[in-house]
């Protein structure tokens, strides 16, 4: 495990410049996505006037709520894709925005606790593999081996018949890899705008040619969407609609403790992660609350349930002392899988819908959004991830299929 001395700051700050009259492109939301974005467009598209807008601080959205979780073993061939390339961006992040993200690839352990839980995961680590991603079946005895806490006793509810282990799998912390983005953005000609919300768009016919903001009217050619949990409130604006719903999604830490966490662990049959920081925070959390809202607390007995199952599967963790609770408001698809391409707004493009997947996306998102948006055409990573599939059909369910939804 990663035990590296975190600094208790960044060894920068932000300049937060006054927005020009117009900008070849102008991405709004100044998260993970949103950043990479830019960094990316500027990196391997030579486009650096950009402006990336946020209307409060940058990363202080879900980017700062979310499990820190980093996996690629998805089931279907566009999620595979997707991930295993993200996967080994963030094996290289750290060298390509020579900034520290703290990576640990620690693996990640998805349980099964029901014969049905044991045939889907065995169904997944084939899938897996034939994708060329590292996956393996481990039997109870060798889940105790790579977690010794974990009690994998019969008599407990969900007893532990065996799991899935991907060994690269791992964590970073969150708000350090938005910082490496932002800052290397910033380096090459980007400018990153802080307190400006955006209130509108600025039409011609069905084109674009510029947003409308708290901070004055900034004249564009092209717009990009990057608002984790808002972005049916601009598509409105835009004059359509996207078929996502907004979820509360719930998580906290513990006090610090010393490191007795090897890996991560997951269950989906009771949805709960548990994970330990850096630090020695033990992070935990449930899945998505079922009703659509806009609450970054969300239901106490969503988590409250969730905690009870974690407690039972690490009963070392029973007299843990409560650190922080935090709610994100997370975008869900039909099939819970995300949408990113063009829209019918001439020079618009979304990317929305990760569930709780957006993290673990960050540097495979940036990437092919930026090229989306540079050629006017999807990347092959996210061809399938366009809205025309909820026309056509073919969707790409991976609601369940990938183990918990983190």
């Amino acid at each position: 495990m990663n035990q590296r001395q975190l600094p208790e700051h960044p060894d920068f700050l932000w300049p937060n410049p006054e927005p020009k009259a117009s900008y070849d492109v102008v991405i709004i939301g100044g998260g993970g996505h949103g950043l990479a974005t830019a960094y990316y467009l500027a990196k391997n598209h030579g486009i650096t006037n950009v402006a990336v807008l946020e209307k409060g601080w940058l990363a202080g959205g879900n980017m700062a709520r979310n499990t820190t979780i980093i996996r690629s073993n998805y089931l279907w061939d566009e999620s595979s894709a997707m991930y295993e390339f993200s996967l080994k961006r963030w094996e290289g992040m750290e060298e390509e925005l020579g900034y520290d993200v703290f990576f640990s690839q620690r693996g990640v352990l998805n349980l099964a606790h029901t014969l049905q839980d044991v045939r889907d995961s065995v169904r997944r680590v084939e899938a897996n593999r034939l994708n060329g991603v590292d996956a393996e079946w481990v039997d109870p005895r060798q889940v105790k081996e790579l977690c010794p806490i974990i009690n994998i006793g019969d008599d407990i509810r969900y007893p532990v018949m065996g799991g899935t282990y991907q060994p690269r799998a791992g964590i970073a912390k969150h708000d350090w890899v938005a910082w490496a983005y932002a800052r290397r953005a910033s380096e090459l000609g980007v400018d990153l705008i802080q307190n400006c919300e955006v209130t509108g768009f600025v039409m011609d016919g069905d084109r674009v040619t510029g947003v409308q903001t708290t901070r004055g009217r900034i004249a564009t050619g092209k717009v990009a969407l990057a608002v984790a949990g808002h972005t049916s409130a601009l598509t409105e604006l835009a004059g359509f609609q996207v078929p996502i719903q907004s979820h509360p999604l719930q998580a906290l830490v513990s006090e610090l403790h010393e490191i007795i966490h090897p890996t991560v662990v997951m269950s989906n049959h009771v949805h709960v992660y548990v994970s330990q920081a850096h630090k020695g925070e033990l992070v935990m959390g449930a899945g998505v609350d079922s009703y659509t809202g806009y609450d970054q607390r969300g239901s106490f007995h969503v988590i409250e349930h969730q905690m009870s199952a974690a407690v039972e599967l690490f009963p070392a963790f029973s007299r843990a002392h409560l650190l922080r609770t935090w709610g994100g408001i997370v975008d869900v698809t039909m099939d819970a899988s995300p949408i990113m391409g063009l829209t019918p707004v001439d020079g618009m493009y979304v990317n929305c819908g990760w569930g709780t997947g957006g993290f673990k996306a960050v540097p495979g998102a940036g990437w092919s959004y930026a090229h989306t948006i540079a050629h006017d055409e999807p990347h092959a990573l996210n061809a399938g991830y366009g809205l025309e599939r909820f026309v056509t059909g073919a969707l790409i369910d991976e609601h369940g299929a990938a183990a918990v939804a983190h």
